[in-house]
Protein backbone atom coordinates (compact mmCIF):
# COMPACT_ATOMS: atom_id res chain seq x y z
CA UNK A 1 0.00 0.00 0.00
CA UNK A 2 2.82 2.40 0.54
CA UNK A 3 4.77 1.55 -1.93
CA UNK A 4 1.29 1.95 -4.35
CA UNK A 5 0.95 5.44 -2.50
CA UNK A 6 4.67 6.61 -2.81
CA UNK A 7 4.81 5.26 -6.76
CA UNK A 8 1.46 7.92 -7.26
CA UNK A 9 3.54 11.02 -5.22
CA UNK A 10 6.46 10.49 -7.24
CA UNK A 11 4.66 10.82 -10.56
CA UNK A 12 2.50 13.63 -10.11
CA UNK A 13 6.02 15.23 -8.31
CA UNK A 14 7.56 14.07 -11.35
CA UNK A 15 4.98 15.46 -14.00
CA UNK A 16 4.70 19.17 -12.05
CA UNK A 17 8.12 19.62 -12.66
CA UNK A 18 8.02 18.54 -16.07
CA UNK A 19 4.84 21.51 -16.38
CA UNK A 20 6.44 23.78 -14.40
CA UNK A 21 9.70 23.74 -16.13
CA UNK A 22 9.96 23.28 -20.33
CA UNK A 23 11.08 19.98 -20.68
CA UNK A 24 9.09 17.38 -22.70
CA UNK A 25 6.26 15.72 -21.01
CA UNK A 26 6.07 11.78 -21.49
CA UNK A 27 3.72 11.97 -24.80
CA UNK A 28 5.90 14.41 -26.35
CA UNK A 29 9.34 12.00 -25.81
CA UNK A 30 6.79 8.88 -26.90
CA UNK A 31 6.61 10.49 -30.21
CA UNK A 32 10.10 12.04 -30.48
CA UNK A 33 11.08 9.58 -32.65
CA UNK A 34 8.55 9.81 -35.48
CA UNK A 35 10.16 12.02 -38.18
CA UNK A 36 8.18 14.81 -39.81
CA UNK A 37 9.07 16.43 -42.57
CA UNK A 38 8.05 20.00 -42.27
CA UNK A 39 10.16 22.34 -44.71
CA UNK A 40 7.74 25.36 -44.79
CA UNK A 41 7.88 25.53 -40.86
CA UNK A 42 11.83 25.18 -41.20
CA UNK A 43 11.94 27.87 -43.27
CA UNK A 44 9.46 30.11 -41.59
CA UNK A 45 11.00 29.66 -38.46
CA UNK A 46 14.73 29.71 -39.51
CA UNK A 47 13.71 34.32 -40.25
CA UNK A 48 10.83 34.87 -38.05
CA UNK A 49 12.44 36.41 -35.11
CA UNK A 50 9.21 34.58 -32.65
CA UNK A 51 10.18 37.25 -29.71
CA UNK A 52 10.01 40.16 -31.35
CA UNK A 53 6.55 38.87 -33.11
CA UNK A 54 5.22 37.62 -29.71
CA UNK A 55 6.13 41.38 -28.04
CA UNK A 56 4.30 43.20 -30.73
CA UNK A 57 0.99 40.63 -30.20
CA UNK A 58 1.20 41.36 -26.44
CA UNK A 59 0.41 45.08 -27.28
CA UNK A 60 -2.98 43.84 -28.53
CA UNK A 61 -3.66 41.06 -26.99
CA UNK A 62 -3.55 40.64 -22.71
CA UNK A 63 -2.77 37.00 -21.68
CA UNK A 64 -4.52 36.68 -18.09
CA UNK A 65 -6.73 34.24 -17.30
CA UNK A 66 -10.27 33.11 -17.95
CA UNK A 67 -13.30 32.97 -15.62
CA UNK A 68 -12.70 29.41 -14.04
CA UNK A 69 -8.72 30.51 -13.55
CA UNK A 70 -7.12 28.95 -16.02
CA UNK A 71 -4.21 30.79 -17.55
CA UNK A 72 -5.03 32.06 -21.11
CA UNK A 73 -3.35 30.81 -24.10
CA UNK A 74 -0.43 32.16 -25.19
CA UNK A 75 -0.58 34.85 -27.96
CA UNK A 76 2.17 33.49 -30.33
CA UNK A 77 0.22 30.17 -30.33
CA UNK A 78 -2.99 31.63 -31.69
CA UNK A 79 -0.58 33.96 -34.16
CA UNK A 80 0.78 30.67 -35.91
CA UNK A 81 -2.58 28.70 -35.70
CA UNK A 82 -3.89 31.71 -37.84
CA UNK A 83 -0.97 31.16 -40.58
CA UNK A 84 -1.64 27.35 -40.39
CA UNK A 85 -5.53 27.95 -40.66
CA UNK A 86 -4.41 30.72 -43.98
CA UNK A 87 -1.60 28.67 -45.53
CA UNK A 88 -4.57 25.25 -45.49
CA UNK A 89 -7.10 26.70 -46.07
CA UNK A 90 -9.02 25.63 -43.08
CA UNK A 91 -12.08 26.77 -41.06
CA UNK A 92 -11.85 27.84 -37.53
CA UNK A 93 -13.13 24.76 -36.20
CA UNK A 94 -10.54 22.73 -38.82
CA UNK A 95 -7.54 24.50 -37.46
CA UNK A 96 -8.40 23.59 -34.07
CA UNK A 97 -8.82 19.48 -34.91
CA UNK A 98 -5.32 19.57 -37.02
CA UNK A 99 -3.55 20.95 -34.30
CA UNK A 100 -4.61 18.62 -32.30
CA UNK A 101 -4.79 15.62 -34.80
CA UNK A 102 -1.28 16.48 -35.98
CA UNK A 103 2.26 16.40 -35.38
CA UNK A 104 3.39 18.82 -37.32
CA UNK A 105 0.75 21.03 -36.82
CA UNK A 106 1.35 20.89 -32.71
CA UNK A 107 5.16 21.15 -32.90
CA UNK A 108 4.88 24.15 -34.97
CA UNK A 109 2.33 25.83 -32.18
CA UNK A 110 4.79 24.48 -29.08
CA UNK A 111 2.04 23.14 -27.66
CA UNK A 112 2.89 19.68 -26.17
CA UNK A 113 0.71 16.75 -27.19
CA UNK A 114 -0.17 16.84 -23.45
CA UNK A 115 -1.37 20.30 -23.73
CA UNK A 116 -5.05 21.40 -24.48
CA UNK A 117 -5.63 23.09 -28.01
CA UNK A 118 -6.86 26.57 -28.04
CA UNK A 119 -10.69 26.04 -29.32
CA UNK A 120 -12.10 28.26 -32.60
CA UNK A 121 -14.04 30.51 -30.10
CA UNK A 122 -10.54 31.81 -28.52
CA UNK A 123 -9.16 32.14 -32.34
CA UNK A 124 -11.59 34.29 -33.11
CA UNK A 125 -11.54 36.54 -30.34
CA UNK A 126 -7.94 36.87 -30.64
CA UNK A 127 -8.40 37.86 -34.21
CA UNK A 128 -11.02 40.43 -33.88
CA UNK A 129 -8.22 41.57 -31.00
CA UNK A 130 -5.84 42.58 -33.33
CA UNK A 131 -8.48 43.23 -36.41
CA UNK A 132 -9.42 46.27 -33.77
CA UNK A 133 -6.17 47.43 -33.56
CA UNK A 134 -5.04 47.05 -36.84
CA UNK A 135 -2.53 44.62 -35.66
CA UNK A 136 -2.03 42.87 -38.81
CA UNK A 137 -0.44 45.84 -40.67
CA UNK A 138 2.59 45.81 -37.93
CA UNK A 139 2.75 42.40 -38.65
CA UNK A 140 3.18 42.65 -42.21
CA UNK A 141 5.86 45.51 -41.97
CA UNK A 142 7.89 43.60 -39.06
CA UNK A 143 8.53 40.22 -40.65
CA UNK A 144 9.08 42.44 -43.86
CA UNK A 145 11.91 43.94 -42.71
CA UNK A 146 12.83 40.96 -40.95
CA UNK A 147 12.81 39.32 -44.61
CA UNK A 148 14.64 42.56 -45.76
CA UNK A 149 17.40 42.39 -43.43
CA UNK A 150 18.28 38.79 -44.14
CA UNK A 151 19.00 39.94 -47.76
CA UNK A 152 15.27 37.89 -48.75
CA UNK A 153 13.67 40.70 -49.99
CA UNK A 154 15.12 43.21 -52.34
CA UNK A 155 12.91 46.42 -53.03
CA UNK A 156 14.11 48.25 -56.29
CA UNK A 157 10.74 48.78 -57.78
CA UNK A 158 6.95 48.50 -56.53
CA UNK A 159 3.96 47.47 -58.44
CA UNK A 160 0.42 48.01 -58.25
CA UNK A 161 -3.24 46.76 -59.28
CA UNK A 162 -6.02 45.74 -57.73
CA UNK A 163 -7.75 42.23 -57.25
CA UNK A 164 -11.66 41.62 -56.39
CA UNK A 165 -12.41 39.82 -53.03
CA UNK A 166 -15.99 38.23 -53.55
CA UNK A 167 -17.99 37.69 -50.50
CA UNK A 168 -21.27 34.87 -50.65
CA UNK A 169 -22.77 37.59 -48.52
CA UNK A 170 -24.32 39.36 -51.26
CA UNK A 171 -27.58 41.19 -51.80
CA UNK A 172 -30.10 38.25 -53.87
CA UNK A 173 -32.98 39.16 -55.41
CA UNK A 174 -35.04 42.82 -56.65
CA UNK A 175 -34.32 45.19 -54.21
CA UNK A 176 -37.33 45.78 -51.62
CA UNK A 177 -38.74 49.62 -50.22
CA UNK A 178 -40.73 50.23 -47.40
CA UNK A 179 -42.68 53.23 -46.64
CA UNK A 180 -42.30 55.86 -43.90
CA UNK A 181 -44.93 57.75 -42.55
CA UNK A 182 -44.98 60.64 -39.55
CA UNK A 183 -46.07 59.34 -35.99
CA UNK A 184 -50.08 58.89 -35.68
CA UNK A 185 -50.25 58.99 -39.44
CA UNK A 186 -49.66 55.50 -40.37
CA UNK A 187 -52.80 55.23 -42.19
CA UNK A 188 -51.88 58.13 -44.41
CA UNK A 189 -49.29 58.29 -46.95
CA UNK A 190 -48.33 61.81 -48.66
CA UNK A 191 -45.85 62.92 -50.80
CA UNK A 192 -43.29 63.40 -48.02
CA UNK A 193 -43.50 60.06 -46.57
CA UNK A 194 -39.81 58.19 -47.20
CA UNK A 195 -39.01 55.08 -49.36
CA UNK A 196 -36.58 53.25 -46.97
CA UNK A 197 -34.63 50.47 -48.83
CA UNK A 198 -35.23 47.19 -46.73
CA UNK A 199 -32.40 45.71 -45.35
CA UNK A 200 -32.03 42.39 -45.82
CA UNK A 201 -30.55 39.89 -43.66
CA UNK A 202 -27.03 37.63 -43.98
CA UNK A 203 -26.03 40.51 -46.18
CA UNK A 204 -22.36 42.40 -46.00
CA UNK A 205 -23.53 45.73 -46.34
CA UNK A 206 -20.21 47.19 -46.56
CA UNK A 207 -19.67 45.44 -50.09
CA UNK A 208 -20.31 46.94 -53.33
CA UNK A 209 -21.30 45.54 -56.74
CA UNK A 210 -18.70 45.83 -59.71
CA UNK A 211 -18.65 44.03 -63.49
CA UNK A 212 -15.52 42.33 -64.68
CA UNK A 213 -15.08 40.70 -67.54
CA UNK A 214 -18.84 40.76 -67.79
CA UNK A 215 -19.43 39.11 -64.76
CA UNK A 216 -21.04 40.88 -61.63
CA UNK A 217 -19.53 40.22 -58.53
CA UNK A 218 -19.97 41.96 -54.81
CA UNK A 219 -17.43 42.51 -52.63
CA UNK A 220 -14.72 44.38 -52.47
CA UNK A 221 -11.07 45.22 -53.61
CA UNK A 222 -7.29 44.97 -52.81
CA UNK A 223 -5.13 47.94 -53.38
CA UNK A 224 -1.80 45.88 -53.34
CA UNK A 225 1.50 46.88 -53.47
CA UNK A 226 4.44 44.20 -54.09
CA UNK A 227 8.06 44.43 -55.16
CA UNK A 228 9.47 44.13 -58.13
CA UNK A 229 9.49 40.44 -57.82
CA UNK A 230 5.99 39.88 -56.61
CA UNK A 231 6.21 40.19 -52.45
CA UNK A 232 3.63 42.26 -51.08
CA UNK A 233 4.39 45.25 -49.31
CA UNK A 234 1.19 47.06 -48.33
CA UNK A 235 -2.89 46.56 -48.79
CA UNK A 236 -5.61 49.26 -49.34
CA UNK A 237 -9.21 47.92 -48.97
CA UNK A 238 -12.22 49.37 -50.10
CA UNK A 239 -15.73 48.63 -51.40
CA UNK A 240 -15.85 46.57 -54.76
CA UNK A 241 -16.76 50.10 -57.04
CA UNK A 242 -14.20 51.99 -55.86
CA UNK A 243 -12.07 53.43 -59.32
CA UNK A 244 -8.26 52.01 -59.21
CA UNK A 245 -7.44 55.60 -59.98
CA UNK A 246 -8.53 57.06 -57.21
CA UNK A 247 -6.62 55.22 -54.58
CA UNK A 248 -3.21 54.91 -56.36
CA UNK A 249 -1.91 57.38 -53.59
CA UNK A 250 -3.83 55.32 -51.05
CA UNK A 251 -2.15 52.42 -51.66
CA UNK A 252 1.38 54.10 -52.09
CA UNK A 253 0.44 55.26 -48.04
CA UNK A 254 1.02 51.69 -47.04
CA UNK A 255 4.38 51.39 -47.81
CA UNK A 256 7.97 53.46 -47.46
CA UNK A 257 9.45 53.60 -50.68
CA UNK A 258 12.58 55.18 -50.63
CA UNK A 259 13.28 58.21 -53.67
CA UNK A 260 13.29 57.34 -57.14
CA UNK A 261 11.81 53.90 -56.72
CA UNK A 262 9.65 53.21 -59.93
CA UNK A 263 6.39 52.54 -59.93
CA UNK A 264 4.89 49.98 -62.40
CA UNK A 265 1.07 49.85 -62.86
CA UNK A 266 -1.41 49.19 -65.94
CA UNK A 267 -3.53 51.43 -67.72
CA UNK A 268 -5.70 51.87 -65.84
CA UNK A 269 -3.87 54.30 -63.39
CA UNK A 270 -3.05 56.38 -66.11
CA UNK A 271 -4.19 60.02 -65.23
CA UNK A 272 -2.18 63.19 -64.62
CA UNK A 273 -3.34 63.52 -61.67
CA UNK A 274 -1.75 60.30 -60.98
CA UNK A 275 1.19 61.82 -62.72
CA UNK A 276 1.53 64.42 -60.41
CA UNK A 277 1.34 62.26 -57.38
CA UNK A 278 4.26 60.35 -58.44
CA UNK A 279 6.00 63.14 -58.96
CA UNK A 280 5.44 64.67 -55.25
CA UNK A 281 6.64 61.31 -53.83
CA UNK A 282 9.98 61.68 -56.29
CA UNK A 283 8.93 58.18 -57.24
CA UNK A 284 9.54 57.12 -61.11
CA UNK A 285 6.04 56.90 -63.15
CA UNK A 286 6.28 53.52 -64.67
CA UNK A 287 2.67 53.74 -65.66
CA UNK A 288 1.32 51.80 -68.97
CA UNK A 289 0.61 54.39 -71.68
CA UNK A 290 -3.22 54.70 -72.71
CA UNK A 291 -4.34 55.22 -76.14
CA UNK A 292 -7.30 58.08 -76.35
CA UNK A 293 -9.78 58.38 -78.98
CA UNK A 294 -8.00 60.16 -81.79
CA UNK A 295 -4.43 59.56 -80.31
CA UNK A 296 -2.68 56.10 -81.09
CA UNK A 297 -0.15 55.03 -79.21
CA UNK A 298 3.18 55.92 -80.89
CA UNK A 299 5.67 53.13 -81.57
CA UNK A 300 8.26 54.41 -78.94
CA UNK A 301 5.49 54.22 -76.63
CA UNK A 302 4.29 50.63 -77.49
CA UNK A 303 7.97 49.43 -77.06
CA UNK A 304 8.06 51.58 -73.19
CA UNK A 305 4.57 49.48 -72.59
CA UNK A 306 6.36 46.17 -73.57
CA UNK A 307 9.39 46.80 -71.32
CA UNK A 308 6.97 47.63 -68.15
CA UNK A 309 4.99 45.16 -68.60
CA UNK A 310 7.51 42.15 -67.70
CA UNK A 311 7.72 43.90 -64.27
CA UNK A 312 4.11 44.54 -63.83
CA UNK A 313 2.91 40.82 -64.48
CA UNK A 314 4.18 39.78 -61.46
CA UNK A 315 2.16 41.04 -59.40
CA UNK A 316 -0.93 39.28 -61.37
CA UNK A 317 1.31 35.87 -60.13
CA UNK A 318 1.00 36.84 -56.65
CA UNK A 319 -2.64 36.73 -56.88
CA UNK A 320 -3.26 33.98 -58.57
CA UNK A 321 -0.92 32.01 -56.72
CA UNK A 322 -2.59 33.36 -53.02
CA UNK A 323 -6.25 32.03 -54.82
CA UNK A 324 -4.62 28.60 -55.75
CA UNK A 325 -2.01 27.71 -52.83
CA UNK A 326 -4.32 28.81 -50.11
CA UNK A 327 -7.78 27.57 -51.50
CA UNK A 328 -9.13 31.18 -51.32
CA UNK A 329 -12.22 31.87 -52.45
CA UNK A 330 -13.48 35.04 -51.75
CA UNK A 331 -14.10 37.30 -48.17
CA UNK A 332 -14.84 34.88 -45.22
CA UNK A 333 -15.87 37.66 -42.89
CA UNK A 334 -18.14 40.52 -42.67
CA UNK A 335 -17.08 43.81 -42.76
CA UNK A 336 -14.07 46.37 -44.63
CA UNK A 337 -12.57 45.65 -41.52
CA UNK A 338 -11.99 42.03 -41.09
CA UNK A 339 -11.41 41.57 -44.83
CA UNK A 340 -8.73 43.98 -44.76
CA UNK A 341 -7.13 41.88 -42.01
CA UNK A 342 -7.87 38.85 -44.32
CA UNK A 343 -6.03 40.21 -46.74
CA UNK A 344 -2.90 41.24 -44.79
CA UNK A 345 -2.65 37.98 -42.96
CA UNK A 346 -2.84 36.29 -46.54
CA UNK A 347 0.14 39.12 -47.64
CA UNK A 348 1.91 37.67 -44.68
CA UNK A 349 1.90 33.95 -45.58
CA UNK A 350 2.24 34.22 -48.99
CA UNK A 351 5.89 35.80 -48.39
CA UNK A 352 6.58 33.50 -46.18
CA UNK A 353 5.90 30.77 -48.04
CA UNK A 354 7.68 31.94 -51.02
CA UNK A 355 10.13 32.81 -48.95
CA UNK A 356 13.40 30.76 -50.46
CA UNK A 357 15.87 28.18 -48.34
CA UNK A 358 18.19 29.81 -46.58
CA UNK A 359 20.48 29.75 -43.96
CA UNK A 360 19.86 32.28 -41.43
CA UNK A 361 22.74 33.06 -38.70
Amino acid sequence: MISLRYRAISFLYFYFMIKQSNLKSFADLAVEHRVVNTPLFDRVNAIVDWQVIQRLLTKYYQKGQSVDGRESYDSLILFKMLLLQTWYGLSDESIEENVRDRISFSKFCCIAMDQDVPDSTVLCRFRSALNKHNAFTELLTTINQRMEDAGLMVVKGAIIDASVTPTPRKPRGKKEFDIVVEDRKEDQVTPASKLVQIIKPNVDQEGAWIKKAGKLHYGYKQHTVTNQEGFILGIHTTAANESDIKNLESALNTVKLKARTPVYADKGYASEENDNILIEKKLKNRILYKATKNKPLTEIKKQINKKISQTRYKIERTFGSITRWFKVSGARYVGKAKTHSQHLLQAICYNLYRMPIVEIV
